[in-house]
């Protein structure tokens, strides 16, 4: 009987724990979509930028980490045996390795400096001058390359207080890699007559910039590399991706939006195992600016391919070998209403007289190149066929350089045409209408969608009276428009 009772007792107890256990899941459920929600919620408040002050201190613990043999960390090795051949670790200092793989990758080596520091206004720069969407496509690198490791750390610090954020959204790292993973530094050769000094200041520089490339191989599409004293145009990554867009089909190797140093030169990232091994190989050699110039060379890009209006500007005082003075400015940089054109595809040709290698694609190219032919004549023509039809927002002609200024068109117009005629390699329009006159060896018009209603097969600049000077057309700019909703 005893036994009977303790049995039903059992199972009386078995059936109150069940309905316990049913209750907690049924109250589980409820509890776990709300704890998903807010996830997604803390996911989008954080994205979208509305960090607010007081939170900012918790994200900056969470995203910073200290130097130490624990974080030593090795990036993906696909395509390069550079970092197995040298055994490189990376510390990261702030942030964690990136969720996705992005288009541009920004790259920053920066050092203490006995006077000024620009980093953070560096930083600052690159993320205040770029789109909420334009950000979703870029990654920032920084590597802090002191041996100073209280310094490092500080500074990696300071870094993640102000730029939590990025951090926390996956655009912003900071990495190190500690001393002992350098090659020799003392005793090296004395090229140029160079100091001993100097000569470890730029070796070392180029054993940095290295490690970086190397560390950033496979985190995009492209590669820039910027210095830690640099000023960002705005939206620049718009007008990078436009000039990518415009070198399509063609071969270059690096792509410059800055005349300074190592200052705003582009790479495609596939690029970069090899040119941190050929640093790494020749970091004795000569600075790293003059290196750049053999490797581009050495890969069958003979020529600078450089961009106008220049993207970054040099904004540092004092130099960080030895605090010097470095006034040096790009005077080609434009912070504002950088407008790059569109300049559709398109076949150019001329009756002119080329001179040389002058050829007339030059003036339609977005680099610092133009077409130069000689003394032309009444009737003759350069000419645009676009690929397709297209409607024209804006037109602009630079004819002349500030070296030949009497080399411009001195009596000329601009037409536009449409329905093409001949065969595939020589068709022209049919008809022309006359948008205006040179005036000053220049041409710009507006507002050409309300001035011509048709779209534009063709563009041709007329010369309407001989001259005896040659002619320069320094650059054709052409700004496309949407087509109108039906």
């Amino acid at each position: 009987q005893v036994t009977l009772l303790f049995a039903s007792g059992r199972r009386h107890s078995l059936k109150q724990l069940e309905k316990m256990r049913c209750l907690r899941k049924r109250s589980a459920v409820p509890f776990l979509g709300l704890l998903v929600l807010c996830l997604l919620l803390i996911s989008l408040y954080i994205e979208d930028g509305h960090v607010l002050e007081g939170d900012k201190q918790l994200l900056s613990e969470t995203a910073t980490h200290q130097l130490s043999p624990e974080r030593s960390l090795h990036p993906a090795q696909a395509g390069s045996n550079f970092s197995a051949a040298r055994n490189i670790s990376y510390h990261y200092l702030a942030g964690t390795p990136l969720p996705k793989k992005r288009y541009l990758t920004i790259g920053l080596s920066s050092v203490k400096r006995k006077k000024g520091n620009y980093l953070l206004e560096t930083i600052k720069s690159i993320f205040e001058q770029s789109s909420y969407e334009e950000l979703k496509e870029i990654a920032v690198v920084v590597q802090l390359a002191d041996f100073d490791a209280a310094w490092c750390a500080g500074m990696a610090q300071g870094i993640a207080q102000r730029f939590a954020h990025h951090i926390i959204a996956g655009r912003l790292l900071v990495i190190h890699v500690p001393e002992e993973h350098y090659p020799a530094l003392e005793g090296l050769k004395r090229n140029y007559n160079d100091p001993a000094e100097r000569v470890k200041f730029r070796s070392k520089q180029n054993v940095d910039y290295a490690f970086l490339l190397n560390f950033c191989a496979n985190l995009s599409d492209y590669y820039v590399m910027l210095e830690d004293d640099v000023r960002c145009a705005r939206n620049f990554l718009t007008a990078v991706k436009k000039v990518i867009a415009s070198r399509e089909g063609s071969y270059w190797v690096t792509l410059e939006f800055s005349k300074l140093g190592y200052i705003g030169k582009l790479y495609h990232s596939h690029d970069l195992p090899r040119l941190a091994h050929f640093l790494l190989m020749f970091y004795q050699e000569m600075p790293c600016d003059w290196l750049l110039i053999h490797f581009r060379g050495l890969l069958a890009q003979k020529e600078v391919i450089r961009f106008k209006p220049s993207l970054f500007q040099h904004m540092g005082y004092y130099s960080s070998y030895k605090g010097a003075e470095n006034k040096l400015k790009d005077d080609d940089f434009e912070e504002e209403s950088f407008d790059l054109p569109d300049n559709p595809p398109a076949r150019l040709h001329t009756n002119i007289n080329v001179f040389e290698h002058y050829e007339a694609s030059r003036a339609y190219s977005a680099g610092d190149e133009y077409f130069w032919g000689k003394a032309p004549a009444t009737g003759d023509f350069y000419g645009v066929v676009f690929e397709k039809p297209t409607r024209i927002s804006r037109i602009k002609v630079v004819t002349g350089t500030e070296d030949r200024q009497n080399d411009i068109l001195h009596h000329g117009a601009l037409e536009v045409g449409e329905k093409l005629v001949g065969s595939k390699k020589g068709r022209q329009c049919s008809t022309y209408l006359r948008l205006g006159e040179f005036s000053g060896g220049r041409f710009e018009v507006t507002e050409v969608e309300h001035k011509v209603l048709f779209e534009v097969s063709c563009m041709r600049i007329l010369v309407t009276k001989s001259q005896k000077e040659w002619l320069i057309i320094r650059s054709i700019s052409i700004w496309t428009s949407q087509a109108p909703s039906p």
